[in-house]
């Protein structure tokens, strides 16, 4: 069996790339190891920068998107009780998107299916063989039977504890990594959010993040310990932690209810260089990790799609391979931009074990630059809006 392209991973990193392509008459089969239903039961932040949205455009996705996501123009910063607002759309002109990352995979899905792609679920065992030449292949078990797929590359959008990235020898690979010392208990519930943008905020017990997915549906989140278990906290406790955490005037408005999910999200900022070897290929998650602070995650794995889409249009459609020998060079100049804002804002709106009071001054003072600079504020808007490809 044969086909141009095996994408390993069923996320949405890897089925915008197969939709893409797709269009572009390129064949790519994707294999997954869960189940569709697994996959689209992952509970992920949703703030989309524009080049997401042109990219969903692009591969024809973008309807719901467009119909059911909202645009917000800027977002809240809190601190000592106090807000102030940051203008995207007055600093650069562009907004982000509310819309959640469940959202997006079913819609990749829906057009996946609709155009009867091959997909491949329940894959087990999967080895990619001689992606340091040009006639690379891949074998997996799928109900306890073996199969083989040749290709022309692999790409690998199978996540962080995937194989593809340990496919790269340790004597070609580096990685890069920053553990946080605490973590987020986010809480989804069914109530209507307390704001209109999404609220970042810096206390004295620690930060504080109010989100949504939309009207009815509120995403809230508070740094704690790693020690913690979402057990640890009852509905009750956390709804308390978190009004301590916000405003005043904000906690009254709070809306509180039952938690339908509860988590907790280690933080860690993580990257692997080169992002190509041979004819194997690394997106999102399979390459890097960033902190959630400035959500950066999935839209960072959009970006590594766009560079290998364009990359690999380049080689069926004008037999150069440009692109693809740039690819890796390309993606991580922009990922370490990304990891540097997730780092900055990470620090600038967490309380870290130890810090002195010198490190909190310093912390004082950067948020008021942010505050007071419209320099500041613009450099802060470009990044969160989303750097361009």
């Amino acid at each position: 069996m044969r086909h141009q392209i095996v994408i390993i991973g069923g996320g949405p990193s890897g089925l915008l790339l197969g939709q893409l392509l797709h269009r572009r008459g390129i064949d790519a089969v994707v294999l997954e190891r869960k189940t569709r239903a697994y996959v689209l039961g992952r509970v992920r932040a949703g703030v989309l920068e524009t080049g997401l949205v042109n990219l969903l455009e692009e591969a024809g996705v973008a309807n719901r998107l467009h119909a059911e996501g909202h645009a917000h123009d800027g977002t809240q910063i809190a601190v000592d009780g106090q807000m102030f607002h940051i203008d995207f759309r007055a600093l650069t002109g562009k907004p982000v998107i509310v819309y959640g990352q469940t959202e997006v995979t079913r819609d990749l899905y829906d057009a996946r299916e609709a155009a009867m792609l091959r997909t491949e679920y329940e894959v087990d065992h999967v080895t990619i063989h001689d992606a340091d030449n040009d006639k690379p292949f891949v074998t997996y078990q799928q109900d306890g039977r073996d199969h083989r797929i040749d290709c022309d590359f692999v790409v690998g959008c199978d996540g962080f504890h995937g194989i593809s990235r340990q496919t790269i020898p340790l004597s070609i690979r580096r990685e890069y990594e920053k553990t946080y010392p605490f973590g987020w208990l986010g809480v989804l519930s069914r109530t209507p959010p307390v704001h209109d943008e999404l609220i970042y905020a810096n206390s004295e017990r620690g930060f504080a993040l109010c989100s949504m997915r939309n009207d009815n549906l509120s995403r809230y989140y508070i740094q704690c310990a790693l020690s913690d278990h979402p057990d640890d906290w009852s509905d009750r406790a956390f709804w308390a932690e978190l009004k301590r955490r916000i405003p005043a005037d904000v906690a009254e408005r709070l809306v509180t209810g039952p938690s339908i999910e509860k988590s907790i999200a280690p933080l860690r900022s993580f990257v692997t260089e080169p992002m190509r070897w041979g004819r194997l290929f690394l997106c999102g998650d399979a390459a890097h990790i960033v902190p959630p602070t400035g959500a950066k995650g999935l839209n960072l794995a959009a970006s590594d799609v766009h560079y290998l889409y364009h990359a690999l249009r380049q080689f069926y459609e004008e037999r150069d391979p440009e692109g693809i020998d740039r690819y890796s060079e390309r993606a991580l100049l922009r990922v370490w931009k990304a990891e540097r804002f997730s780092w900055w804002f990470s620090g600038l709106l967490h309380r870290y074990p130890h810090q002195s009071p010198f490190d909190l001054k310093m912390q004082q003072a950067d948020i008021a630059f942010l505050r007071d600079n419209q320099a500041q504020q613009l450099a802060f808007a470009e990044n969160y809006v989303g750097l361009p490809y």
